[in-house]
């Protein structure tokens, strides 16, 4: 009789389990797009990092904003600290703010200096 009940909630337990385990998380719609969003980086700041000048070039002309953060940096601060000195340029025609910092409290000074961005560099010191 024991062999029998605990054999019966053993088969319980089991299909409990496997029950839950098939079960989808429910996640606030709202919450999940907000993770998601914080961690990717956006396709104007894609196309910098990349050195595709023409596209940032036809973003801005249909109205990309050229101070607008995505990971905490604004797409000045992408152009310099990939050393993407043509699209610097480019930004700063088009109203780039260089004093903005990122959310870590760095100029964009200072993402030039940290990845040896020395034509970056030379735009800066020649904007500023």
């Amino acid at each position: 009789m024991k062999k029998t009940i605990v054999s019966v909630a053993t088969a319980c337990l089991l299909v409990i389990a496997v029950a839950k385990a098939d079960q989808k998380p429910n996640h606030n719609f709202f919450e999940q797009s907000t993770v998601t969003s914080s961690f990717e980086l956006n396709s104007f700041c894609k196309a910098i990092m990349q050195g595709d000048l023409e596209t940032v070039k036809r973003m801005i002309a249909l109205g990309e904003d050229v101070n607008k953060k995505s990971l905490g940096m604004t797409p000045a601060i992408f152009a310099a600290r990939y050393n993407k000195a043509e699209i610097l340029k480019l930004l700063i025609a088009n109203g780039a703010d260089l004093s903005i910092r990122s959310d870590k409290g760095y100029t964009i000074k200072k993402y030039a200096e940290l990845s040896n961005a020395q034509d970056a560099l030379a735009v800066l010191e020649a904007a500023m």
